[in-house]
């Protein structure tokens, strides 16, 4: 190795080539974000500090940071949180990490609630407690439960909905779907980010998906609608008249997504909508 001082862009650049031979998707961003941490300051601060020496204590907790990734532990539970719809969340093992794709179902239901006075919306599998927390930050007179059947994700959901000062304004219910006797409704929306992975499927995931996000969260078992028809049939009797279903579920099991909405009898299916990738990303029904 050679003796000059390990400044912030050295480290960088070693980190990513190194990252990079171990299949990493994102191998600079994961290194900028990991000294970020370390470091404590925003990553975009790096760019003015690459000549900068890192101590030896930041470095060799940096170090250890990026041993985990390279053995492919996800970087959002390395430093223990992800941005979500420009709001900064708690993450855990416990729940799945927030991705981008999914804040397109917060977009199509603030479109449905902008002219509500005040629409009662639930988040079924609320996880990190992300869509929740997003829709109630942006709708001040909603009403908002979200539910999970994990303890362990809803006390991931409570703290970072009381980290934004939300708190008093997400209930939270410990419940299978819509199962728990408060969730009887009539509810305006109910939205979810339910399991979607075919069982099948789940093998050709990314490794750090694969080996550390919670499984039970992620397949829904050999067709990967299992839990979404469950979903559109409790949702039937505890909607409004009017009020919509709106889900995420993944590309490969789209055709079968539609084809189970529209064979669901007291919903109507409104339009697909796809996320910034052009795919289907969004699922929607309307209580008729």
């Amino acid at each position: 190795m050679s003796d000059e001082p390990w400044t912030v862009g050295r480290l960088l650049a070693w980190t990513t080539g190194w990252l990079t031979e171990r299949g990493s998707d994102s191998p600079r961003l994961d290194a900028e974000v990991l000294l970020a941490h370390v470091r404590g300051c925003p990553r975009i601060h790096l760019y003015t500090a690459f000549d900068e020496v890192v101590a030896d204590e930041p470095r060799s907790r940096f170090r250890e940071l990026v041993r985990r990734r390279g053995g492919g532990e996800p970087v959002a539970y390395l430093v223990g949180g992800r941005e979500f719809y420009s709001l900064q969340l708690t993450v855990s093992p416990a729940v799945l990490v927030p991705r981008p794709e999914t804040e397109a179902l917060v977009v199509r239901v603030l479109d449905l609630c902008r002219e509500a006075a005040s629409p009662r919306i639930v988040d079924v599998g609320t996880g990190s407690g992300a869509i929740a927390i997003a829709l109630t930050k942006h709708l001040p007179r909603a009403e908002i439960v979200a539910t999970d059947v994990s303890a362990a994700a809803l006390a991931v959901a409570t703290a970072n909905a009381e980290r934004h000062g939300l708190g008093e304004r997400i209930a939270f219910v410990e419940s299978d779907l819509l199962a728990a006797a408060q969730l009887a409704g009539p509810w305006d929306v109910i939205v979810s980010n339910p399991p979607y992975v075919r069982e099948d499927e789940f093998a050709g995931l990314p490794r750090d998906v694969r080996e550390h996000e919670p499984r039970p969260a992620l397949v829904a078992g050999p067709r990967g609608v299992e839990v979404i028809e469950r979903l559109a049939a409790e949702a039937v009797g505890r909607l409004r008249p009017g009020g919509w279903l709106v889900l995420e579920a993944g590309p490969t099991i789209a055709a079968e997504v539609e084809r189970l909405l529209a064979a669901t009898s007291g919903l109507e299916p409104g339009p697909t909508l796809k996320d910034l990738a052009r795919l289907p990303r969004v699922f929607q029904a309307r209580r008729v």
